[in-house]
């Protein structure tokens, strides 16, 4: 897997249920679970034997309605460019 650093734009490989999400907006108080494929922003990377990331997901209009601590194998790391060879 790729390294994921902080900012680093991912999105959930996995369902990421209510109890480890910290819901922001009350319109989001009834949601079961994050389902897979929501984009989020890195906004921390925690290092040491068992590696994580704190992960915040917004809307398109940018207000962050949930965070959660996830772990390498429940983030796709998104690029915009395709890395070129040098």
């Amino acid at each position: 897997m790729s390294s994921v650093t902080s900012l680093d734009t991912v999105a959930n490989l996995k369902p990421i249920a209510r109890d480890r999400l910290t819901l922001i907006e009350p319109e989001f108080e009834s949601i079961q679970q994050l389902p897979i494929g929501q984009v989020g922003t890195v906004l921390e990377v925690y290092e040491g034997e068992s590696p994580c990331f704190l992960v915040e997901f917004a809307d398109l209009e940018g207000r962050e309605y949930a965070m959660a601590v996830l772990t390498p194998d429940e983030v796709l790391p998104l690029h915009y460019e395709l890395p070129l060879a040098s």
